[in-house]
Order: structure tokens, then C-alpha cells, then sequence
């Protein structure tokens, strides 16, 4: 996950919080016997610190029980909430940065009378083809809120979005499609990352027409993820996040042993937590968990399901100790998994599909390094470089295997040189 520097920050400080706070309760144990609570049991790693086991076990403080859970949870709110904004921060500060070059040039020709012609962004153009068709009504509207492509009503905060005329439509016409062609065209235009756009107008286009059709809604769904996926503004992101989400829901309920309706909306649950604090990550968290597992259930034989369970598994066994806490204080119970297990996830994913993707390989050698498998990590290093970069996702992916690259490297030549020294010492 990104952020590492910050996220390692943050926690050193909550545990430092946290040492402190356990100071005072000695001390206050110290000066009020009676009121005394038990450390060792405080820190158990079990189911312990829920609130209802504290109180049963630890009658005469309960109060200060209560107090210290409680202002740990607000704590990690409020980290939460500063890490988001100051990632916003860098977020504009980039922009900004990028738009200064261009300044002068802007102005020269505002001064010099010429008509600038601005570009708008590919992540803007399926928004702007639906608004087309509502222009006549937005004037009547505030400028704070416009009609989404779900049929919600959102809040229209995107600034380059309002400062742009709205263009002209440039397909009036749309092809009746019946639902297996609209299907099949849809499918086929997302296999190509560069007309997933495409393939969301289309779907858009026949939303009224098929509405109510369970293999349309959730193709809907996953539409709006890979929208979410091709944004690059954060409020564009949540936009799309919210209304797929909406439509996984939908989905799920007309169709309960659907596995790509589970699928989809165990992925939009993820984007949307992306947006939300600490407390509803964790929520979301086991939402995705519980329907991955569903979805599976429906669709063994689907490697992208068991791609994502082994992300979900990895990520939970390097969960530090402060989060298992908060998940315990929070839900009663704590999430867990280990790195093998991860491992035969993503080794199940190349079992069903061969070079299912350079992600894949990228976390076998993730999971294979923390296993101290050192040749087995620099095998699927090797493989993950030889597959092309198509996705964003795999352009990030090749980044990280770069750097398990240099960090198994560095480990071989450590141990070759410990090997040549004991030889040498030997002889």
C-alpha cells in the first residue's frame, strides 16, 4: 500500500500514545489500589480488550476502561483524517506545480486577444457526453449538483468541469441494440484499457432500456470501477465509487447467487473505503471479504476472484498490532491470515490462468521473499518483467518488482560474501 513513510509515522505515534497513556494508568494504579486494572490481560492478543469482556472481567474500572478505548478510537480518527488531508494537500500542490509553466503562456495569449483552446482530460469525456444531453435543464439547477450517469443526484465539485463549456453531442444517434449484443459489444470494448471509456458510454446509452436486467446492472457496476480506475480527480473517483457501489448493491439483491455480482461489489466496497475513516475502512474491510467469499463460492474457477482474495490475505497478515486492536475494539473479533496463505491464493491464480498478470507475479515474489525463498522470489521477478505494461496497475507493479530486484540482489551478495568468509575460515 502507498504512504508507508506516513502510515509508519502515524502509528509510532498512536503507540507512543498509547505507552503514555498505560503510564498513567500505572501510576493511577499505584495511588488507587482498588481501582487497579490488569495490565497483562489488557494486553493479551486475544478477544480481550472487547469493551463487554473489560467490563465482566474488570468491574471496579470500568471507567477508566471505557476512557482509554474511547480516546484511542479518536485518536486514530483524527490521524485518519490528517493523513487524507494532507494527500489531498500534495494532490493540489502537484497540480499546482504543473499549471505554473503554463501561466505565461495562457496569459500572452488572453492578452493578445486569441481564443484558447482547452483540452479536456479523457477521465472528464464520458461526464460530459451524458451532461450534453441535460444542458437545457442545468442552466435551472445550481451549479453545485448535476444528474450522474446512475440517476443520483451528487455534488458537483469538480472545478474543471465547470470551467469548460459543455460540447455539443457528437453521437445524437444510438443504435438499438438488443441485451446479448449490448453485452457482447460492451465486453469486448473493455478487453482494450484505452475503450473502457467507450465501453461505459455505450452501457450508459441503454441504462432506461435495461434498467432491470441483472446481466446489465452489474457489467453497470464494473463500469463505473473501471471509471474510478481511469480517474485521476479525487472527486471524480468518489463519484464513481458511490454510484457503482449503489449498483453492486442493487445487483446483489435481485441476483444473491450472481458470483460477478458479488465480485464487483466487494471491488466498489473497497474503492469506497478509500473515502471513508478508520472505523468504516475497517467495516468495509470485512464487507469485501464476506462477499469475495460468496463470489468464489459461485465462480471457482475465476482467477481474478482469488488474485484479489490473496491481496486482501497479504494485507491482513502485515496488519500491525495497533490495527488488530482497533479491529477487536471495534467488531469483537480480529482478521487474520498469514503470507502462506496469500501465497496459495496467487499461486491458485496461476494454476487456473498462466501469466494472469504482472501484479500476480509481482506478489509471489512478495510472498516468497518474506518466506526467506530467495530463488523462488527472483523466478517470478524474472516473469513479472517479461510480461508488457498495459494498466496502470502494471506499470506500478513494475516499479515494485524493480525493487524486490535490488533488495533479493543485495541479500544474495550478503550471503555470498557470509559463504566465502566461513569457506575461507574453514580452509
Amino acid at each position: 500500500m502507498p504512504h508507508s513513510t506516513n502510515r509508519e509515522m502515524i502509528l509510532g505515534i498512536v503507540v507512543g500514545t498509547a505507552g503514555i497513556s498505560l503510564l498513567l494508568l500505572w501510576y493511577h494504579k499505584v495511588r488507587k489500589p482498588r481501582t487497579a486494572m490488569s495490565l497483562p490481560k489488557f494486553l493479551s492478543l486475544g478477544n480481550s480488550l472487547d469493551l463487554m469482556t473489560l467490563q465482566d472481567e474488570m468491574p471496579s474500572g470500568q471507567g477508566t476502561t471505557a476512557i482509554f478505548q474511547g480516546r484511542q478510537l479518536q485518536i486514530l480518527e483524527k490521524l485518519n483524517e490528517l493523513l487524507t488531508h494532507m494527500e489531498e494537500l500534495k494532490e493540489e500542490i502537484r497540480v499546482l506545480k504543473e499549471a505554473i509553466p503554463k501561466l505565461e503562456e495562457y496569459i500572452q495569449g488572453e492578452l493578445g486577444g486569441k481564443v484558447t483552446v482547452h483540452k479536456i482530460s479523457p477521465q472528464h469525456r464520458a461526464r460530459k457526453r451524458r451532461l450534453a444531453t441535460v444542458q437545457s435543464s442545468a442552466t435551472s439547477n445550481s451549479s453545485e449538483e448535476a444528474e450522474s450517469e446512475g440517476g443520483y443526484v451528487t455534488a458537483n465539485t469538480d472545478t474543471e468541469e465547470q470551467s469548460f463549456p459543455v460540447p455539443k453531442e457528437f453521437n445524437t444517434h444510438v443504435e438499438e441494440l438488443n441485451l446479448d449484443a449490448l453485452i457482447q459489444r460492451a465486453d469486448n470494448l473493455r478487453v482494450n484499457e484505452s475503450r473502457k471509456v467507450e465501453s461505459f458510454e455505450l452501457l450508459c446509452d441503454h441504462k432506461e432500456k435495461f434498467r432491470d436486467e441483472i446481466e446489465f446492472i452489474w457489467r453497470f457496476a464494473r463500469a463505473y470501477g473501471d471509471m474510478y480506475e481511469l480517474s485521476t480527480n479525487t472527486q471524480e473517483k468518489k463519484h464513481y465509487a458511490n454510484i457503482g457501489k449503489t449498483l453492486g448493491e442493487k445487483a446483489i439483491m435481485r441476483a444473491p447467487k450472481n458470483g460477478y455480482c458479488h465480485l464487483w461489489y466487494a471491488v466498489l466496497c473497497g474503492y469506497v473505503s478509500e473515502f471513508e475513516g478508520l472505523q468504516n475502512k475497517i467495516n468495509y474491510g470485512y464487507r469485501f471479504k464476506e462477499h469475495l467469499d460468496k463470489a468464489i463460492e459461485f465462480l471457482p474457477e475465476e482467477p481474478f476472484l482469488y488474485y484479489l482474495k490473496g491481496r486482501y490475505c497479504y494485507a491482513v497478515s502485515k496488519l500491525s498490532w495497533i490495527e488488530r486492536k482497533m479491529a477487536a475494539t471495534l467488531f469483537g473479533n480480529i482478521p487474520s491470515s498469514t503470507v502462506q496463505e496469500a501465497l496459495q491464493n496467487f499461486l491458485k491464480v496461476e494454476e487456473l490462468q498462466p501469466g494472469f498478470s504482472k501484479s500476480n507475479y509481482m506478489f509471489m515474489a512478495k510472498c516468497y521473499a518474506d518466506l526467506n525463498q530467495i530463488d523462488s522470489a527472483m523466478k517470478f521477478c524474472n516473469l513479472a518483467v517479461l510480461l508488457p505494461c498495459i494498466t496502470k496497475e502494471d506499470k506500478d507493479a513494475q516499479k515494485e518488482v524493480k525493487k524486490i530486484s535490488t533488495s533479493l540482489k543485495s541479500v544474495l551478495r550478503s550471503e555470498g560474501k557470509t559463504m566465502f568468509l566461513q569457506n575461507a575460515f574453514h580452509w
